[in-house]
């Protein structure tokens, strides 16, 4: 796996500072997929888990469009991957899906959601609600909340990639 992430200035500002945060978890992710064949990329964790790669990359790009699109820009998006029958769709993997699908999907949200960041101010509150709670956030939030999504589920990347073929690193 090569490693060509870099993490923000340490002395940037707020704003530089979180989104350099995000971009360096998103990257994060990718290298995690990096090399890997379709068949490894749908490889599971460890049974019962439906957990793998390319189920986390689909599963960021619905987390990228749920709270950037439809959170921040109270844009009109439907799902991806899940539906009200299979909510954690993007964990249900079949042999036809390809990670350069779920990989171009992805990048196209994390685009959107770039878009979508820059017309607000770290204090503008969002134009839509979260589903559940009918609560609005400003976009400091937002950041924040998706650092900790990447951070977290590129935890379980690190588990998974080395289950799959051995491969570690921060």
């Amino acid at each position: 796996m090569t490693n060509e992430r870099r993490e923000p200035a340490t002395t940037a500002d707020e704003r530089t500072m979180l989104e350099g945060w995000l971009e360096y978890h998103r990257q994060t992710l990718a290298w995690k997929c990096e090399g890997l064949t379709d068949a490894q990329l749908r490889t599971a964790a460890v049974g019962p888990s439906e957990l793998s790669l390319m189920g986390l990359v689909r599963h960021m790009a619905e987390v990228e469009r749920g709270w950037f699109r439809k959170v921040l820009a109270a844009e009109d998006a439907g799902p991806i991957y899940y539906t009200e029958e299979d909510p954690d769709g993007e964990f249900h993997l079949s042999e036809s899906d390809t990670y350069e699908e779920a990989y171009a999907t992805w990048q196209s949200e994390i685009e959107t959601a770039r878009r979508n960041a820059a017309r607000f101010g770290l204090d503008d509150i969002s134009e839509g609600k979260h589903r559940r709670t009918g609560e609005r956030f400003n976009l400091r939030w937002i950041y924040t909340h998706m650092i900790e999504e990447y951070a977290r589920h590129n935890g379980h990347a690190d588990l998974i990639r080395e289950r799959v073929d051995g491969a570690t690193g921060d």
